[in-house]
């Protein structure tokens, strides 16, 4: 089983419709990317209500690139990070496009929702805009 985390801490897997990989997504609602995607060459269609991206483990960080890249291209649906990312990731999860993360069990008994919602007030921290001499947004 897996855990989905967002701002409020852990929240109830709301879909449903399961995933398709990119080369059935002609009628998919949903995309499950692995780390190694090229960005630029997903097909980003209107049906397309969520995409899902892999992380292989927590020091793959190829991820927030796709993620970035996608919302840089103008997709406006649910991102989800899914796999081996840990609570320390969550802000730079959220400040490169991601709505939510998915997690294995494990990972979410190792780090109980207190780790993670220390880390939800993600626009509070925002270390370009303190360089910059700018409020966060």
């Amino acid at each position: 089983m897996t855990q989905v985390i967002n701002d409020t801490g852990f929240v109830p897997d709301d879909w449903a419709d399961g995933f398709c990989s990119t080369g059935a997504a002609n009628d998919c609602r949903a995309l499950h990317l692995a780390s190694d995607t090229q960005p630029d060459q997903i097909e980003l269609q209107p049906s397309i209500a969520m995409i899902r991206i892999d992380f292989p483990s927590a020091a793959d960080g190829r991820g927030f690139s796709i993620a970035k890249a996608l919302r840089l291209r103008g997709y406006a649906g649910r991102l989800r990070a899914h796999g081996h990312v840990i609570a320390d990731q969550y802000a730079m999860a959220r400040r490169s496009g991601f709505d939510e993360v998915e997690v294995t069990d494990e990972i979410a008994a190792r780090q109980p929702a207190p780790q993670w919602l220390a880390r939800a007030d993600w626009q509070a921290h925002d270390y370009q805009s303190r360089l910059r001499g700018t409020p966060a947004p």
